[in-house]
């Protein structure tokens, strides 16, 4: 099945209206190659491919050009196919293999030949000046697993149901019975299957969890193939050793990772680097404590304590095992499903370009999330069982003053209502929520 991924028009725009090279950049598995490709074929322009793992010659003519001209004669050589300027693009697969080529990109742009798209694996990590990539030369585009929306193209709902629901979330009025059954289903479906493509044209083909659960076991070993890149041995095996142990962390009361349960009295500054790793890799995403849940959040970060979750709730699920994933299927009422729902919230947050935080405190209590949202902080309370009116820790911090929190939300197995300053939202609603950055318009200066 083909599946129609939200940044295919990231890519059809960069191509038909931006002449800087674009950097595609994810972790692996989520679809990056498969999209450059078909976005291409679509154009139907000329392109060609240079994966620096399968060619690695190509790493030396790329090293050594001068001119475009030598770059012509040499890709051209090594690949069979003519490239012809002003009209040729070349995508760059497995990039971080050739570590100078953001540094490069800057004169091959500047030269207009050709354009340029960029993609591979594990680019947070490699490409160490990444973040220093010159600017105005490349745009840099994220992608992940499928989210719950892009995931529904497997089923029955259309987009006119989509509009209707959106319309709900927008007015805040009830969905109807049918309609919200059914999207618990799915959500359900996807709790299980995940967002990786594989995984989905798999499930959307043959219905088969066997086959879902093959594809995310060969995914995981992937994960830790790249693990052992990892310069030294025992950093090798200290990232192994956190990722395993993210799943029983979710399971906790509070989700929260405790480094000392990977050995007793190790320290975060001993680890720290090991979790940067995880979460530039993009195999793992970190949500980080605040010490007040108040503006700007990234301010009150503590970055020693914090949870950290899979990139796909698929993933998650797997690991737990397939009696696991009968028991969300069947909604059975005796399965803590709380770390799994937290997982699919945070994947979708971040998929949207949030920033994620939590907050603590012996005295209100724990916010599952807290982002920021039209210039207020905005805490999402995340519940998996019936209890989902329970919630004290809420109530404390939007009754604070001192907090200046406007509105609070809570995502469960329920239907559209309101209750004071809390929403109560389906949780298939996270897909209408929008990252909106607020703009400021500033009158001109007049000197």
């Amino acid at each position: 099945m083909e599946l129609h991924r939200k940044s295919r028009e990231t890519i059809i725009n960069w191509y038909k209206e931006d002449k800087n090279a674009l950097l595609v950049r994810g972790a692996r598995q989520v679809g990056k190659t498969h999209l450059i490709r078909s976005v291409l074929n679509e154009l139907h322009c000329d392109w060609l491919e240079i994966n620096l793992i399968e060619k690695p010659e190509a790493i030396s003519v790329l090293e050594s050009v001068k001119s475009v001209d030598d770059m012509i004669i040499g890709l051209s050589t090594i690949s069979g196919h003519t490239l012809k300027k002003g009209e040729t693009v070349l995508f760059i697969d497995e990039v971080q293999k050739y570590k100078d080529m953001v540094t490069k990109i800057k004169f091959l742009v500047d030269e207009g030949s050709f354009r340029y798209i960029l993609s591979g694996s594990l680019l947070g990590i490699e490409l160490t000046n990444l973040e220093s990539a010159p600017v105005g030369y490349m745009n840099i585009l994220d992608m992940y697993p499928l989210d719950f929306e892009e995931f529904l193209q497997i089923s029955n709902i259309d987009e006119d149901t989509l509009s209707y629901l959106e319309q709900n979330f927008i007015d805040k009025t009830a969905v109807m019975d049918a309609v919200h059954d059914k999207m618990m289903e799915m959500f359900r479906r996807y709790l299980v299957v995940g967002g990786m493509p594989a995984a989905v044209s798999a499930f959307a083909e043959t219905s088969d969890l066997n086959k879902v659960v093959e594809i995310h076991n060969n995914i995981l070993s992937l994960y830790k193939m790249d693990f052992t890149q990892y310069e030294e041995n025992e950093k090798k095996l200290l990232i192994t050793q956190v990722y395993d142990l993210i799943p029983a962390e979710l399971q906790k009361q509070n989700r929260r990772f405790i480094v000392t349960d990977l050995k007793k009295g190790l320290r975060f500054d001993r680890m720290e680097n090991t979790f940067l790793w995880l979460e530039k890799s993009g195999v793992a995403i970190g949500t980080y404590n605040v010490s007040a849940p108040c503006l700007p959040l990234l301010i009150n970060e503590k970055q020693s304590l914090f949870k950290l979750f899979l990139a796909d709730v698929g993933l998650l699920t797997t690991i737990y095992g397939m009696h696991t994933k009968a028991m969300i299927l069947q909604k059975d009422n005796k399965l803590n499903a709380g770390g799994i729902y937290e997982n699919a919230i945070a994947q979708e947050l971040k998929s949207k370009g949030y920033k994620t935080y939590y907050y603590n405190s012996n005295k209100n209590g724990e916010l599952d999330f807290l982002i920021e949202s039209n210039g207020h902080v905005l805490p999402l309370e995340i519940k998996s069982g019936k209890k989902y009116t329970i919630h004290s820790a809420l109530n404390k911090s939007i009754e604070c003053e001192e907090y200046d929190i406007q509105e609070g939300i809570v995502l469960a197995d329920c239907n559209v209502s309101s209750n004071g300053r809390i929403q109560y939202l389906p949780i298939y609603m996270i897909m209408f929520m929008k990252n909106d950055t607020e703009t400021i318009n500033l009158d001109p200066v007049v000197f």
